[in-house]
């Protein structure tokens, strides 16, 4: 059957009872468990148009009016002290902090009119990695996790990754099992000393050894699986296995290894967090992690905003451009979508101490590669950036878009604690304005 239709088995109340009387074992539980499962939805496949998703998330809650939306002819008080300078796309204008990134404008999707209602960090963020709105009842999972679910690993790669470390707790596994959470590098990639934490093997072990080590682990493992269930027993035994699977493939190994880059790559990028960690991503996804969550900057700016943004948007802009840049040339850029997102965007004034405080009314969102079109604007805000003057775009359409490219169906039932089973997202639709 294909979307939306349902299979649903006949059981009376007869049937139960014989069920129940025959000895076949089957509780009340595991009779509603089936049931459950046999209750969910099946799916016509989607062709995937990405492979895999680098989010770039700068959190914090950055500025739409002094990066990708700026109001040149709104009055001082709104449009802030930064000038903004003309792009790739004709009649369309960036900040004049965005220089690099507005010669690759030509290669990308700006959305202008991003909006929900959630003005507290915390909220936001959860609104962004998981499309759905904060719940307390529920902790929902984040798209990296996810996508681990859906597709799990490649190449002996990890599938989801977190550069340098894991972004927030909402970039987790949410009420998945904690076997999808983000591998973590637990090191800055722009260090001098660089190393991923815990993939070499340890001084003085060998593959032969660590072959043994491996053998007498399996035992030990079988022997408490055989003992007790549950999902942190399956998790760890899932971080072992996909542990040794990364440390004994010198494949997988190389992938992290950022100084194999030739140094005017890395001069490209930058020297820097956001240039490095960017190139350690494109490293990822080519080697073949499915997704990256990648974090950079703090963008809370509500004192100095102006020279507070000279300071962090330079080296992202030189990052970001290189990293379209990159993907670009060596053909990868079709099948990677690359997303720049925040919690939410800054008020529309610029208030006493200079600076912008929260806004979820409207704010940007940059899409590229991976099926989306380029050199495209999608929406607009008003003219003083305080709220979306056409085509509104919540975060459950943003996620159900990032999915159907991936080829996952957004309103595809998974498991939840008791069994209940849950849509990936709830009430999302595809925008097919934004795809190519």
């Amino acid at each position: 059957m294909t979307g939306g239709s349902t299979i649903r088995p006949q059981f009376s109340r007869r049937g139960f009872l014989t069920v129940g009387a025959c000895g076949f074992g089957l509780s009340l539980g595991d009779f509603l468990k089936m049931k459950a499962r046999a209750d969910l939805k099946t799916y016509a496949p989607i062709v995937a148009k990405a492979d895999s998703v680098i989010h770039i998330f700068l959190p914090g809650g950055i500025a739409h009016q002094e990066t990708f939306d700026p109001k040149p002819y709104a009055p001082v008080e709104y449009r802030g002290e930064i000038g903004s300078i003309p792009t790739k796309i004709e009649g369309e204008f960036f900040s004049q902090l965005l220089p690099q990134t507005a010669q690759i404008a030509d290669k990308i999707t700006v959305i202008r009119s991003m909006t929900h209602g959630e003005a507290a960090h915390e909220r936001g963020t959860h609104n962004m990695f998981t499309g759905y709105r904060p719940s307390p009842a529920l902790q929902y999972p984040s798209m990296g996790s996810v996508v681990a679910h859906e597709y799990g690993p490649k190449n002996n790669l990890p599938p989801y990754v977190a550069v340098p470390s894991i972004p927030n707790v909402y970039a987790g596994t949410g009420y998945l099992s904690s076997s999808y959470s983000p591998f973590s590098l637990g090191a800055d990639p722009a260090s001098g000393n660089f190393r991923v934490q815990d993939l070499a093997l340890p001084g003085g072990i060998d593959d032969s050894r660590f072959a043994t080590r491996r053998h007498v682990l399996d035992a030990v493992n079988d022997h408490f699986a055989k003992k007790e269930k549950g999902d942190g027993l399956a998790a760890m035994d899932t971080f072992y296995e996909r542990a040794y699977s990364l440390i004994s493939s010198q494949k997988a190994r190389e992938a992290f290894n950022i100084d194999a880059e030739p140094a005017a790559i890395r001069d490209e990028y930058g020297r820097n967090a956001a240039g490095q960690r960017m190139l350690m991503a494109r490293r990822l996804v080519g080697a073949g992690v499915r997704f990256v969550a990648l974090q950079y900057g703090s963008w809370d700016m509500h004192v100095g905003i102006a020279n507070g943004m000279r300071q962090q948007m330079p080296p992202f802009d030189q990052a970001y451009a290189a990293l379209i840049r990159d993907l670009d040339r060596t053909g990868q850029l079709d099948r990677t979508l690359v997303m720049v997102s925040s919690e939410f965007g800054r008020t529309p004034k610029i208030n006493k101490d200079a600076g912008r405080d929260h806004w979820p009314k409207v704010f940007s969102v940059v899409l590229a590669g991976g099926g989306v079109k380029k050199g495209f604007v999608f929406g607009a805000s008003n003219a003083t950036a305080t709220e979306p003057d056409r085509e509104p775009i919540g975060p459950e359409d943003l996620a159900t878009t990032i999915y159907h490219q991936l080829g996952i169906v957004a309103d595809k039932e998974l498991m939840a604690p008791g069994d209940r089973p849950i849509e990936i997202v709830d009430g999302g639709k595809v925008r097919t304005e934004l795809l190519a």
